[in-house]
């Protein structure tokens, strides 16, 4: 059996961002239309009127400050919110193939790879923006790849789900280096006009390098993975392929963008997720007190802080959870992997982590590794 090594990481940054103020302008400007254009019917008690959103809502129910975004003059549009992104020509590359491609080339020169070098791309995603060819056979043609490549959809999971597909491959031998890309344009699926979640989600692109440890490799020896899945409705997008052999299948519909319960959500992930944590580390034999840093999935400070207790059993020292979401959102599968990305430098060979993302399905991954 071979070992797989975490060797490069790359982090696409869109280039616009909207602070909470800007966003809060926007919302409450499209409330103020909407209330007035429905007033009639919220006089009469058929329709409720918009609340406005405030910096300090945003601030107290997720600890975000800011999201990067491709497009930030669609979403800040009062009558229409939601990006604009141009129609491109079935001979261009996608829109999440082109961020992939320059989070993948950030991977492969901190490693000193090619892209030929690579024999198995995985794009995991929470959504993709065509059902085929799948997106990871054109980043890997982009890429000058061989070998073969396919996609995978585990929601904000997808990212831990991946690597354990790849370095299960790699420890058998199938192939000797694969890149995992998560290309998160969340703000696609996001239902900006809903004051409970207008704030949560940001655009970014992710990856992972994973090679084989016999190539004289050095970075993070993946020593341990788990996954998990249970079902859920209280995360959920309707959107799909059969959306239009349904009545009013294409009509502007509330669950068709993303939708979730969240106290529900937090009630029955975060058990579920810190249980899942503490037996992997018991399986793996690693201690709690063993691990110098926790990468957590970016969704929630309050989320973070809760799983920081239940795995360390005591409030997480600065430095040991490091948080992303003030600066870059909830960027779905990729939340985990820019923590891991900007604060891991600092680990000396021995040190111990883990890599941790949760989210709809319910789904939860986890992965052990050590600086080596």
């Amino acid at each position: 059996m071979q070992q797989a090594v975490i060797t490069g990481t790359g982090v696409f940054t869109p280039p616009q961002t909207i602070t909470n103020a800007e966003l809060v302008e926007s919302f409450n400007a499209y409330a103020d239309l909407f209330n007035a254009e429905n007033a009639a019917a919220i006089a009469a008690g058929d329709v409720a009127a918009k609340d406005h959103s405030s910096v300090e809502f945003i601030l107290k129910a997720s600890g975000i400050e800011q999201r990067y975004v491709m497009d930030k003059d669609g979403v800040l549009d009062p009558a229409r919110m939601y990006p604009r992104l141009r129609q491109r020509s079935d001979d261009e590359p996608g829109i999440m193939a082109e961020i992939a491609l320059d989070a993948c080339n950030q991977a492969l020169e901190m490693a000193s790879r090619k892209g030929e070098d690579i024999d198995l791309v995985i794009c995991a995603a929470s959504n993709m923006e065509r059902a085929y060819p799948a997106i990871s056979i054109e980043i890997q043609k982009l890429l000058g790849a061989g070998g073969f490549a396919f996609d995978m959809n585990v929601a904000c999971s997808s990212a831990t789900f991946g690597i354990q597909a790849a370095a299960d491959m790699i420890r058998t031998g199938s192939v000797r280096r694969a890149l995992v890309v998560n290309p998160e344009i969340t703000s696609g699926h996001l239902e900006w006009r809903d004051r409970d979640c207008h704030f949560i989600f940001g655009d970014v692109a992710t990856a992972t390098l994973i090679e084989r440890r016999e190539d004289d490799t050095q970075g993070f020896l993946i020593r341990s993975s788990r996954c998990a899945t249970e079902f859920s409705n209280n995360i959920r997008n309707n959107n799909g392929f059969l959306r239009r052999t349904r009545p009013d299948g294409v009509a502007d519909r509330r669950d068709m963008q993303f939708m979730q319960e969240g106290r529900k959500v937090f009630k029955e992930v975060m058990p579920m997720v810190a249980q899942h944590v503490l037996a992997h580390l018991a399986e793996t034999g690693v201690k709690p007190e063993d691990l110098r840093r926790l990468w957590l999935h970016q969704a929630n400070k309050t989320m973070n802080d809760f799983l920081g207790r239940k795995v360390l059993g005591r409030d997480p020292e600065p430095g040991e959870q490091p948080n992303i979401l003030q600066d870059y959102a909830n960027t779905s599968s990729a939340g985990s992997i820019i923590a891991f990305a900007k604060h891991s430098n600092d680990f000396a060979p021995g040190d111990l982590g883990l890599i941790c993302s949760f989210g709809a399905g319910y789904s939860v991954g986890s992965v052990v590794v050590e600086r080596i």
